[in-house]
Order: structure tokens, then sequence, then C-alpha cells
């Protein structure tokens, strides 16, 4: 139980730092796009946790969980945001970009697919120098699309080396289904292709994801072999639409953008109250009432970080 209090405390204060990146979104006060990840909180703590030191993490521009995860502080975040030379990257990154070199966070790209060939001169990098770290490389299902995808999977192979890449499906190209704008990309046969194993997890349960993780990096790091893992998740904070173009509403998934729908007010920091939330799969496990408390205690932190 102690453990699952303290994972629940990294899950709500990135679902609550985000919510208040929002706000500030919603009030138009940022120069720089950024593309929230309510929704995307379980998975980045699992990474966080998973991790050791010479461990290297690569992103997408949809990167704000993971950096929030790995810092444990939202003000470093939201000065690069706001472009203040007290930012995580000294305003030099912005969103798209941003990382964090001493927490194993070094590089993001907002090019899709681009950051699957850096992760490959990563994971060379570290088996030249002997290194002990695991390079860990995340792309959206978008991604798969890409040429770069395959060839870095490719020469993973080839190279004997060890590597997560894992897939964030949520189903969306922008502010489109995946299935409305192309066939169906089964990942598992790709990777089978490749002769590389394949995982799917979903559920957002923290402890079976840390687990599931921790046995597929050693397994990695002791045969020297790259693992795809799909990790389903669902991107919150739509809404319905309606202009003179759609008098009866239409359904919006935002791809960058505040999410005008959700209100950094709402206790316990609930978007969805189905599986696909973080948060109410946090409810089922602790309670809503020990949920509670530890949101309002998140949420005072934050507040005092930010005075």
């Amino acid at each position: 139980m102690a453990e699952l209090n303290s994972l629940a405390k990294k899950i709500l204060q990135i679902r609550l730092a985000q919510m208040m990146v929002n706000e500030n979104y919603k009030d138009g006060q940022f120069k720089v796009p950024i593309h929230l990840a309510f929704g995307h909180e379980t998975f980045a703590v699992a990474i966080n946790e998973i991790m050791d030191d010479e461990d290297k993490l690569i992103l997408t521009h949809r990167n704000i969980a993971y950096n929030l995860a790995r810092l444990e502080k939202l003000r470093p975040v939201m000065d690069e945001y706001f472009l203040k030379s007290t930012g995580l990257d000294s305003a030099k990154s912005g969103s798209m970009n941003l990382i964090n070199p001493s927490r194993g966070l070094i590089y993001t790209s907002s090019i899709l697919g681009n950051n699957f060939s850096v992760a490959v001169g990563i994971a060379m990098s570290l088996d030249i120098k002997r290194k002990d770290g695991i390079t860990i490389v995340l792309g959206g299902d978008g991604s798969l699309e890409e040429g770069s995808f395959h060839e870095s999977i490719l020469m993973f192979k080839s190279l004997n080396l060890s590597g997560l890449l894992i897939i964030e499906n949520n189903e969306w190209s922008m502010a489109t289904k995946i299935s409305e704008r192309r066939i169906h990309i089964d990942l598992e046969t790709f990777a089978k292709s490749y002769n590389v194993k394949y995982v799917k997890l979903s559920g957002n349960n923290p402890l079976d994801y840390i687990q599931k993780l921790k046995k597929l990096k050693d397994l990695s790091k002791k045969s020297n072999e790259l693992i795809c893992i799909e990790v389903i998740v669902n991107t919150l904070g739509d809404w319905i639409m309606t202009n003179d173009q759609n008098p009866d509403g239409k359904f919006i998934n935002y791809h960058a953008g505040p999410a005008p729908t959700v209100d950094v007010k709402a206790c316990p920091a609930l978007i969805k109250e189905n599986n696909s939330d973080p948060i109410f799969v946090l409810i089922d496990l602790l309670g809503v009432d020990e949920l509670n408390k530890i949101s309002d205690k998140i949420r005072n932190e934050l507040e005092e970080e930010m005075k």
C-alpha cells in the first residue's frame, strides 16, 4: 500500500501540474505550442521508476508528462514554456524539444519518427563505451508510417543493441481517428517480421506497468536485444464543438493547444470516469477519500511552488 500511495502522489502531481499549465494555456499566456498528455501520466511514472542513472530517454513532441516525472517539479517546466531564463533548458527548448540531460532525458523531437534514428546512435554509443545503461525511445502510433521507424529497428537488430522501443497508441492522428485516415497497422506483425519481441500494455495500473517494464528492461540488457512495447493510452481532454458548420456539434480530440473542458478545480483531478483515465484507476485501487487527501496535498504543494 505504501508503494501504491507513493506512485499515486507522482501520478497526481503530473496530472495537476498539467492542469495548471492548461489554465495558463486557456488564457493564451504561452508563445509556444504545447502538447498536453492528460491520460499518459501512469506510463510516464512507470518509465521514471525503472530508469537507472546511465539509462537514456528519447521522446517526442508530447513529452510533458515525462519531463514532469523525471524532474518532479513544475516551476522549471512552466518557466520554460514562458521562455524565461529560469526555465528547465533556459528557454532554449520551449515545449516540443524540452530535455533534461541531468536526468537522462537527452533528446526530444518535433519531427515524426526522427527520434528512432537518434536512439540507434545513442544505443550504439552506450554499447561501444560499455556503459551499463539502456536506451528507451518513445513514439506515437503515427510514427509507424515513417521509414525511420523500420530502418531503426533493422539497425537495432543488426547491431545487437539493447533498447526499449515504445509506441504510445492513442488511435488519433492530430484531430482525426487513425481508422478514418488509414488502414490498421499491426505492430505485433511488424515486430515479428524483424524477429523482435512484442509486448502490449494497457489498463493504467502503475504496479503492473512497473513490474512488466522492469522485466523487459532486464531481458533486453541481458540478451542485447530490442524489445517493442505498445502501450494503449487515451489523450484526454476532448469536447464537443458547435459552430455554423457543425450545428449539432463535432467531437474534437485535441492534438495541441489547451483542453477547454478540463478544470483545474476538479477533485481528485478526474477527467474521465473509466479506465482510460489513470486517476479513475487510482480511485479503484485506493478509494476516492484517500485519493482526495493525496490530491489536496499535491495541489497545495504545487500552488506553493508556483507562488
